[in-house]
């Protein structure tokens, strides 16, 4: 955290400080795991390049973040259950060192009571649909382990469904990828359709009988990446009473970021499948020169404003009680200047509020919105 943004987080309005404190605050997806396995380290230990540690997920106010368990394509085919197996160990974990700070969480009502009780419930979704292995056993037994959400894809297209970002060879979801679907509804597990091809996405809406969700997704209309929703995308989520939880990454909500990485050289031993967009390394790749290779582009940077721009948009097209946050912390290489980590989220109520938006408004986006979705979803469990 630069000294700049410390200085600005010290002049947070009292009003926007206010609302903060008291909403119920949830994060649709965030790295941190994947993080700390690269890293062999725990969530309370230093790390330089941490979005994310215990004492800042706990001064941002967070009340919930939904922490991946992502699977990288790498392993699909080669043991992806076994590695979400071992996501989903490290988030355990985590929960379990530190109760007095953290819950493990399961439910609506389990957020709920973090609420209460001053500590952050640690949510678990999986990243990355090829991580069930084709079997819907298996689905279900991820379910009994806690995980509340399942992208039907990542960056990879599986042997199911079509993702945004790979070669589509199914035409949207194939029989099975409807009957995943439909488990997972049986369950009260939430469909989250980021990384998916539009033709997934309409495929997934038709299929669910509940509310699904973009955990980190933002808008086609202001930087038009496939990994983001359209404006009829958008409409067509609020006629399901879904949710888009807007990405704070960079070339997600900067259209000059994403131009430029669009154009830029493919880096040296980067996986040739994911095309144009440079998607993030995967396991057998080092983070750090995927770093290194990122700031030597000369991106330009992104502000907050840029995430206010996606959020404000999805509003007007959608309508406020469509729209959540998914900031993808600790999986993304570079993310606005005024949110650097995660400490710095007052800074997006403040900024919500100077654009007009009321505290019930503010409430709903922050968390709100995702806590109904939720719970129609654990509502819609057989």
């Amino acid at each position: 955290m630069t000294t700049s943004a410390a200085e600005r987080l010290d002049r947070v309005r009292s009003d926007a400080l206010e609302i903060h404190r008291r909403a119920i605050i949830v994060d649709g997806h965030c790295d941190t795991p994947y993080r700390l396995k690269r890293h062999r380290i725990g969530i309370a230990d230093d790390d330089s390049t941490a979005h994310v540690t215990l004492d800042s997920l706990v001064e941002s106010g967070m009340t919930a973040s939904f922490f991946a368990a992502y699977v990288p394509p790498f392993y699909a085919g080669r043991g992806a259950a076994a590695f979400a197996d071992l996501m989903i160990d490290i988030i355990d974990r985590e929960a379990e060192l530190y109760p007095d700070t953290l819950i493990a969480g399961r439910s609506v009502a389990d957020i709920r009571r973090a609420k209460e009780l001053g500590r952050v419930a640690l949510m678990i979704g999986i990243e990355g649909g090829h991580a069930i292995e084709d079997s819907l056993e298996k689905l279900e037994r991820f379910y009994g382990r806690g995980v509340r959400y399942m992208t039907l894809t990542h960056v990879n297209t599986n042997n199911w469904a079509d993702s945004s970002t790979d070669e589509a060879r199914h035409g949207g979801l194939t029989s099975f990828g409807r009957e995943v679907v439909g488990t997972m509804n049986r369950l009260g597990m939430m469909v989250d359709i980021s990384h998916v091809a539009d033709t997934t996405f309409y495929h997934a809406l038709e299929t669910s009988s509940v509310p699904v969700i973009a955990s980190h997704s933002s808008c086609r209309a202001l930087t038009p990446h496939a990994r983001n929703l359209t404006d009829q995308m958008l409409r067509d989520l609020a006629q399901v009473r879904g949710v888009c939880m807007i990405n704070f990454y960079s070339a997600f909500i900067n259209r000059g970021v994403m131009e430029t990485l669009r154009n830029a050289p493919r880096r040296a031993g980067a996986d040739p499948r994911p095309g144009p967009n440079e998607e993030l390394p995967d396991d057998q790749e080092d983070w750090a020169s995927f770093r290194d290779w990122y700031h030597s582009l000369g991106c330009p940077d992104a502000t907050l404003t840029d995430v206010l721009d996606h959020i404000v948009h999805a509003a007007e097209v959608a309508g406020v009680e469509t729209v959540g946050i998914g900031s993808d912390f600790d999986g993304v290489p570079d993310l606005p200047q005024e949110i650097p980590d995660i400490r710095m989220l007052p800074l997006l109520t403040e900024g919500l509020l100077d654009r007009g938006f009321h505290q019930a408004e503010i409430e709903a986006i922050l968390g709100r919105n995702l806590l109904r979705v939720f719970g129609e979803v654990e509502s819609g469990r057989k």
